[in-house]
């Protein structure tokens, strides 16, 4: 039996944040039955077509999940939206700011009328304060949150490449969801989680903010290197390989000194003896670390960080992310359905082939309406009723 086995959630979800948990769930093998606007769908589907037509951020965080097309302003909707709920374990939305208030999917409302429900609301804000009404997007709370401002280059100031303020909002999202249903178990009542983008994100980038406490000044952006650490970040070999390698403490300096770059006497300079002074020296000592880089292979570099315990890394592109000999000797790719046919995907994080996470369909729209208005109670009349009535 898969955890979560047994359990609907039923969510109001666009784009990220809001898919991210509820697959997460999904995953467990919860019942996840996706609430998607009759023609157009959750927006995230028309990203673009890089997966074999379908939009890479929808395959990626909507499978195992059933699409039931309704569009919940419509009168006739109102039925099903309370059969809907009355099933449910856990509604998640993350819809405009106060749409769901006016939809009648609010924490006031909804407990009273099933207490064992837990509500899930993911916003860019808060339910209050002066920002709750703003529209919130990846780039956008990556902005507030202060992140943008400490990546990058000196020159140009860069957001993260991965949607990271969603994967936050979604992870904090998913396991406050965990919580509840534990909660749940022992008190017999539901919860109501508000999860925040913000601050999900300034939790993310609150080393940033503890090395600035009291006014302090901010990391400085150094692109893939470490703000506060050296040598910590990407070099390029003789052969044009970026290798990213970490020196971490005094034994691995040594180590890198007389192993990596065969330079003891680089290890006696008594300017470069610290962390802080490698830092403060970071473009002289540089050029020496490339003078010697230079001279190797990518292949030669990373069998000497090897052979001294340095921790190091390729560059990887996504191709080669895709061809990870880790991956593949771990046997940690799948495949999955979609309305395209068979796609790769990874098993989840901390789950294996033993565990039978649920590695099921990306639906297409619509897909399972009459499956689910069915296991609701309506016959075939009543959904057609609503199917000519343009509520489904």
């Amino acid at each position: 039996m898969r955890t979560l086995e047994g359990l609907t959630i039923v969510t109001f979800e666009h784009a990220i944040a809001a898919p991210f948990c509820t697959r997460q769930l999904a995953d467990l093998g919860a019942r996840v039955i996706k609430v998607e606007r009759p023609g157009a769908g959750d927006f995230a589907r028309s990203y673009d077509t890089r997966t074999r037509g379908l939009a890479s951020h929808f395959v990626w965080v909507n499978r195992s999940k059933e699409s039931l097309t309704l569009d919940i302003k419509h009168p006739k909707a109102q039925a099903v939206l309370d059969a809907l709920i009355a099933k449910a374990d856990v509604v998640v939305q993350n819809l405009a700011p106060g749409a769901a208030a006016r939809l009648g999917i609010s924490w006031q409302l909804l407990s009273t009328k099933h207490p064992r429900l837990t509500l899930c609301d993911i916003s860019g804000y808060g339910p209050d304060g002066p920002y709750r009404d703003k529209k919130a997007y990846d780039l956008l709370i990556q902005s507030e949150a202060g992140l943008v401002s400490i990546s990058g280059t000196k020159e140009h100031p860069s957001k993260s490449g991965a949607s990271i303020a969603d994967i936050a909002a979604g992870m904090y999202a998913y396991s406050n969801i965990l919580a509840a249903l534990l909660r749940r178990g022992v008190t017999g009542k539901g919860s109501h989680i508000e999860v925040s983008m913000l601050e999900a994100m300034v939790e993310w980038t609150s080393y940033a903010l503890y090395y600035t406490y009291d006014n302090a000044q901010p990391p400085a952006r150094e692109g893939a290197s470490h703000a506060a650490i050296f040598p910590y970040g990407p070099f390029t070999s003789g052969n044009g390989i970026t290798v990213i390698l970490a020196v971490q403490n005094a034994r691995e300096w040594e180590s890198f000194c007389l192993t990596v770059l065969e330079r003891p006497d680089v290890l006696a300079n008594p300017a470069y003896s610290g962390n802080p002074q490698r830092v403060a020296l970071r473009k002289e000592l540089g050029l020496i670390i490339e003078n010697v880089f230079h001279s190797l292979t990518g292949a030669q570099l990373v069998a000497r960080l090897d052979k001294a315990e340095i921790a190091n890394a390729l560059m990887n592109d996504m191709q080669a992310v895709w061809d990870h000999p880790q991956l593949h000797a771990r046997d940690r790719w799948t495949e999955i359905d979609s309305p395209v046919g068979k796609l790769r995907a990874l098993f989840p994080p901390g789950m294996n082939r033993e565990d039978d996470p649920h590695m099921g369909a990306v639906p297409s729209l619509g897909q399972h309406t009459d499956i689910v208005l069915s296991d609701l109670g309506f016959d075939f009349a009543d959904i057609e009723a609503l199917k000519t009535a343009g509520a489904v």
